[in-house]
């Protein structure tokens, strides 16, 4: 009999509070409160949807209550898309929030494509009734048309153009024979591993004013520094006559792959003007490669800024090479140049290194590193270089382990003050053949007046 009093008591107080958490109060003073009060996505892709976004709906009140009506104001139709704690509909009634407790909202924006070059705004609303009170959440994207490219080879001379930016699923192919010009302020962003393959000739000539874009096509800050996130640019062995000038190449797993020497006078690649950064492997990889750099900036790689393995010819000309690695951490040297593959002795090919009025730094103790397995040829010619590392015998007219004094290295500012120690160090590069094209001028179209600083910024 006690026992039977005792479990009625327990139930007694198990429905009394149950009763008193179904109180619903209508009262039209209460107040919701939202975890922000308008949500605004970054530009976004027609025919592509953007991550969600929260909206958590907060009843602080110690009663449940009921949002009568939550709505799109767009309705179906509307370019937005909620999901209301796991029901995915542009309209819900009656839906209950009990007391000191939340819902979730996720909203995702798939835009349709239309005939507009320019990014365009997307706007609509979330709706939200509760006790006779209306409150509104804004909600904004920017649109932008695209040029899809999925698994594509491009077998005739080709012009990319800054109309419309051009997306790039799996891969883009350019055949052998074949020139892909791509013009000023042309902007190509891929998807997830994708990779441009360039068997015929790659012309990215960008501006200072108008510089070419290679990147991910996740615009959302939180992708801003995210490496690895497309496969990067693989010029193959068949390829030749490639310029890359005024571009910006980030976020890939190796920015640039160079497969060969060149089968001509020119080099397999000259790329200059540029900023490579943010790759998760290397942002330039050579294999027995042809690579001329000139007025570059290349910083905070997963592993290497410039990796040249089995040999090759590399030139480099008044660069910033710069490997702090906030993001990830890193055990190799920013520079590395082999005449090997894997260590193997027996497979070598000649290897020749220029590097004149260049800057080579970063958080290790060897930023500069070389690996000779093979008997032929080997030569690095260092001058002039402010240079990270413990090999000290390049030459006496290189600056060894002395901090270039960048002026902000976590805001990517790799510009030196007037008392930088690679301020008027230069070589005189007046008679060199790529002066009066390329290297007259900084990065920023400073003129370079020598004895001019040291790497990609003059001033």
């Amino acid at each position: 009999m006690k026992n039977f009093i005792l479990v009625f008591s327990f139930l007694i107080l198990v429905i009394s509070a149950c009763r008193k958490d179904e109180i619903i109060d209508d009262n039209p003073n209460i107040q919701l409160q939202f975890s922000t009060d308008s949500i605004l996505f970054d530009t976004i892709f027609t025919n592509s949807g953007s991550t969600s976004r929260v909206l958590k709906i907060f009843n602080y009140n110690k009663n449940s209550i009921i949002i009568s009506d939550i709505h799109l104001k767009g309705g179906s139709s509307s370019a937005f898309k909620i999901n209301i704690n796991g029901v995915a509909s542009s309209a819900i009634s009656n839906l209950k929030i009990r007391g000191n407790d939340s819902v979730y909202v996720f909203v995702k924006a798939f835009i349709d494509p239309n005939n507009i070059n320019s990014p365009f705004i997307v706007e609509d609303e979330i709706s939200i009734t509760m006790n006779g009170n209306l409150e509104k959440i804004p909600l904004q994207a920017y649109g932008q048309n695209a040029i899809y490219l999925n698994g594509a080879t491009i077998n005739t001379n080709t012009t990319f153009t800054k109309d419309k930016p051009y997306i790039i699923y799996n891969y883009a192919i350019v055949n052998q024979n074949v020139t892909l010009q791509i013009n000023p302020g042309a902007k190509l962003f891929f998807h997830k591993g994708a990779t441009l393959f360039v068997s015929g000739s790659l012309k990215a000539n960008g501006t200072f004013a108008d510089s070419i874009t290679f990147s991910s096509d996740r615009l959302e800050r939180i992708y801003d520094d995210e490496p690895g996130q497309w496969g990067g640019i693989h010029i193959l062995r068949p390829s030749f006559d490639n310029q890359i000038n005024y571009a910006a190449i980030k976020n890939a797993l190796v920015g640039i792959r160079v497969d060969s020497l060149s089968n001509n006078a020119n080099p397999k690649l000259l790329l200059s003007n540029s900023i490579v950064k943010n790759h998760e492997v290397a942002g330039l990889l050579g294999y027995t490669a042809s690579v001329i750099g000139l007025n570059n900036l290349f910083y905070n790689c997963g592993q290497f800024l410039v990796i040249g393995l089995y040999g090759g010819n590399y030139a480099f000309y008044q660069n910033t090479l710069a490997n702090y690695n906030f993001n990830f951490p890193r055990k190799t040297p920013s520079v590395f140049f082999s005449d090997n593959l894997n260590d193997n002795t027996t497979i070598t090919k000649g290897l020749s290194t220029i590097f004149i009025n260049n800057i080579i730094y970063g958080s290790l103790t060897r930023e500069l590193e070389f690996d000779k397995k093979g008997t032929g040829l080997f030569i690095t010619d260092f001058q002039n270089n402010l240079i990270r590392t413990d090999i000290q015998t390049l030459g006496n007219s290189n600056i060894y382990n002395q901090d270039p004094l960048f002026i902000n290295t976590r805001k990517e500012n790799y510009k030196l003050p007037a008392n930088s120690v690679a301020v008027g160090k230069g070589k005189d590069l007046t008679t060199n053949s790529y002066f009066n094209s390329y290297l007259s001028k900084d990065l920023e179209q400073n003129n370079r007046i020598f004895p001019s600083v040291l790497g990609c910024y003059e001033k």
